[in-house]
């Protein structure tokens, strides 16, 4: 079993063994066996960063063995610079997750862990599958996962919640196993992706496998006009399903676009670009602009990591180094900030039970330590130089004044608008008299919180301060994809 099976299936493993094991009486053992099991899965995944080979665009770690001979689907893993990111801040995601659902838990605590630790693996299966089926076979068990941690632990309208989730994203799936059905036939009988990478496709049938493609990953991004299901689902969903669903779930729909769209169907990649970067400055503009006017905290952070992902978007769809590469780190940084954000919100549900804005006010005159972590996720969130939220906006930002002076401004408003709802909500919560009872009885964060939060806020501070680890590692991939999607395939 190599690295990447080992990063897959441990937290799997782990999973397997709080379902079969645990009770709500043993809920203090069944808690530290799932944060021994996400360490351990975290801990498996450095040696793929330690040993990963920079200057080459070809895959690394690479397993392969034959899953369903009669149909020449195979259990074939690898990452590259694109993916290898990912599955390590999914496992990172994953401790401080755990954590974070430390106490907030109190019913069903093994399955709930057990959840998250099989969702963990299936998202890093995702992102090291380099089989067709395989790839949909990971991507669509994700939602099993997720759909019970919101349906049975969420908030007061969770079915409704966990069934708009269920389906808007299974919809949009089921184009995409047309797709890969097609692509099979096409190729010769192969699922192997590289090997679609490589097929000389017309024009209309490019831009049927574009928009299939479009139905499965713009709904996981989630894209404007498709965006619907996410606050929705973040309102209802527990603290630490708001937290996996934002920074990692959402990336799964990015991910594709690299892995399918853009590498699979280059030439109407390129036609139907200026759609794409449509979409993605609406999110850009006119959800800053909704998010503004919200009054749940949820919602508020909601809405701005779909404009944090409608930058993503764009610049992929830019097609050039700078773009793709800031895309990337966005979605990374993204990771970081939009999880600590819904944590953040967490902590003071957990006290005062409402996410509403009106119900707090002088929280860092009661909370001084959590009001100071608060403040930097709050100031990365707005894109501050010298957080994470600032490095992957600016490479976007900078791609696009290149690529056309009013795309970039429009980009850039987002720097206005991400200070504006998220400054405003960081006022009213924190800022000001205290005059809520609640407010006033207050204590500050923990150990255990205080250890969360910190975690969360050595990586965006590192990022932001240091971001050249993360592009190193990309630089090499994102050019071999834009040599190739620059190729014509066109007869």
């Amino acid at each position: 079993m190599g690295l990447l099976s080992l990063a897959i299936w441990t937290p799997i493993f782990f999973g397997a063994v709080l379902l079969a094991l645990g009770r709500d009486e043993q809920a203090r053992s069944v808690r530290w066996i799932a944060l021994i099991g996400a360490v351990v899965s975290f801990l498996v995944t450095l040696p793929l960063y330690g040993e990963f080979q920079l200057g080459t665009s070809a895959m690394q770690f690479v397993e392969k063995a034959s899953w369903i001979d009669r149909f020449n689907v195979n259990y074939h893993l690898g990452v590259d610079g694109i993916s290898l990111w990912f599955v390590l801040l999914t496992a990172f995601i994953t401790v401080v997750v755990v954590i974070a659902s430390w106490e907030s838990i109190t019913k069903r605590v093994n399955q709930y862990m057990a959840a998250l630790l099989i969702l963990s693996g299936l998202m890093i299966g995702v992102f090291a599958a380099l089989d067709g089926i395989l790839f949909y076979v990971f991507f669509e068990a994700t939602l099993i996962p997720m759909y019970l941690i919101i349906g049975i632990w969420g908030g007061p309208k969770k079915i409704y919640a966990a069934f708009k989730f269920f389906l808007y994203t299974l919809l949009g799936s089921l184009m995409m196993l047309v797709a890969l059905m097609f692509l099979y036939t096409k190729s010769g009988g192969s699922f192997d992706i590289a090997t679609w990478h490589m097929l000389p496709l017309s024009g209309t049938v490019q831009t049927l496998l574009f928009f299939a493609f479009f139905a499965a990953f713009a709904v996981k991004v989630p894209m404007w006009p498709v965006h619907t299901w996410l606050p929705d689902v973040h309102v209802e969903a527990p603290t630490g399903g708001s937290a996996v669903l934002a920074a990692i779930m959402l990336k799964l729909g990015a991910y594709g676009f690299l892995r399918f769209s853009l590498p699979i169907a280059p030439d109407a990649s390129r036609e139907w670009a200026w759609l794409m970067i449509t979409f993605s400055l609406v999110a850009v503009v006119y959800v800053g602009l909704v998010a503004l006017v919200q009054k749940d905290m949820k919602k508020l952070v909601a809405y701005s990591s779909v404009v944090h992902m409608g930058f993503v978007t764009l610049g992929f769809f830019l097609f050039s180094d700078l773009g793709v590469s800031g895309g990337i780190v966005q979605m990374v940084a993204h990771g970081f900030v939009s999880g600590a954000m819904f944590l953040c919100i967490g902590v003071l549900y957990d006290r005062v039970h409402s996410r509403e804005i009106s119900s707090y006010g002088g929280v860092v005159a009661t909370m001084p330590k959590f009001a100071a972590f608060a403040l930097l996720f709050t100031m990365a969130n707005s894109g501050l130089p010298g957080t994470a939220g600032f490095v992957g906006e600016w490479m976007v930002i900078l791609a696009s004044v290149k690529y056309n002076f009013w795309i970039g401004a429009a980009a850039a408003s987002t720097l206005i608008f991400g200070a504006a709802y998220s400054l405003w909500m960081f006022k009213r919560v924190y800022l000001g008299p205290v005059v809520n009872d609640d407010v006033k009885g207050l204590k500050d964060i923990n150990g255990r919180e205080f250890l969360m939060l910190s975690l969360l806020a050595v990586a965006v501070l590192f990022m932001g301060i240091y971001p050249k680890p993360f592009t190193d590692v990309m630089n090499t991939s994102v050019a071999d994809l834009l040599k190739h999607v620059a190729v014509s395939k066109l007869n």
